[in-house]
């Protein structure tokens, strides 16, 4: 079996610049301390790290995250080992969610490889909007929404002042106020340091903090690998949000990225909805992920929306009972 160590996979990964966050070996690491054991498979130049969540009974099911790494081609030998995996860990199914988007990739009537059915449910967000952050900062700016670039401007004039940020606990703090205020779900305290601690020290993470007046009111983490940027976790308080510090807080974010070398800046989830239907209904609807359509659209980046999911079945009857008991319980990936 071609499984290889953190340090192996690490060296592969090297082989393939372009590798999502979520394929990292660090990124394997946070979720083995979070209910998930990782298995890191190696075929010729094609590679995936897979995430196995136990079941009950002595049962799993298998995830991919934005992956496979490596060309399309070998992606099918590659399947072959993870199949193996997955039987030895009495894996119900796998779902694989490609690090592709759906205009590219694979071609038309090719989408879905062999041995796989279109999945059921979506792990990662599945559309999401991408800021390309080439050229000059004014460059950047003259891409955004003339209102976006007008909030970063009235946060900087009233006195927003934004700055890194080491203290978790306060972080944590504003993520359980936004998460009751708007709610959705939110990671524990201990998730997010484990998180911090596997890559602040590389320079792949940072937590930026707005004040104002002193007083804290809004904040975000931000991942960068290679030449990609992602915000994946971001807050703010009820308070001073007629002063826009969340926008100047994007602002410096991106900023950030950029001096990590990165050349996209990925916003990371808004709704499900195809450009048109996003554009004629922002402006009525507040619920679920269309209010934060509304501010990252503002931003000036491009709407896109991945392939997959795909999912391989081991088990039918148990994963009709699997599909039962996933409505019940939020699995978190």
């Amino acid at each position: 079996m071609p499984e290889v160590s953190p340090a192996g996979w690490n060296q592969f990964v090297t082989r393939h610049p372009s590798v999502h966050l979520l394929q990292t070996s660090a990124w394997g690491e946070l979720k083995s301390g979070f209910g998930w054991q990782v298995v890191r498979v190696v075929r010729g130049d094609c590679g995936a790290q897979v995430l196995v969540r136990k079941l009950q009974l002595g049962l799993s099911m298998a995830y991919i995250p934005k992956g496979p790494l490596g060309q399309q081609s070998c992606w099918g030998s590659l399947f072959q080992e993870v199949d193996q995996v997955c039987r030895r860990h009495n894996s119900i199914l796998m779902i694989v969610e490609p690090d592709l988007w759906k205009a590219g990739g694979f071609a038309a009537g090719d989408s879905i490889p062999s041995g796989f059915d279109p999945g059921l449910q979506n792990i990662q967000p599945p559309r999401t909007i991408v800021v390309t952050l080439a050229g000059s900062e004014t460059d950047i700016l003259a891409r955004m929404k003339q209102k976006t670039r007008y909030n970063i401007r009235l946060a900087q004039k009233h006195g927003v002042k934004v700055s890194q940020s080491t203290d978790i606990a306060d972080f944590h703090r504003l993520m359980l106020e936004t998460g009751e205020r708007n709610e959705f779900g939110i990671h524990s305290l201990e998730y997010y340091r484990r998180a911090f601690a596997l890559f602040a020290p590389e320079n792949q993470c940072l937590i930026l903090t707005a004040e104002y007046a002193g007083e804290p009111v809004a904040t975000l983490m931000v991942f960068a690998f290679a030449e990609r940027a992602w915000y994946f976790y971001g807050a703010s308080s009820d308070l001073h949000r007629e002063h826009m510090p969340t926008y100047l807080l994007q602002w410096e974010a991106m900023r950030w990225a950029r001096q990590q070398g990165c050349l996209e800046y990925d916003l990371w989830g808004v709704p499900d909805a195809d450009e048109a239907i996003l554009e004629s209904n922002f402006m009525q609807r507040s619920d679920g992920l269309w209010g934060v359509y509304r501010f990252k659209r503002g931003f000036g980046g491009e709407l896109r929306r991945s392939l997959g999911p795909w999912q391989r079945v081991y088990n039918q009857p148990l994963y009709l009972l699997y599909r039962w008991w996933v409505k019940r319980r939020n699995v978190d990936a």
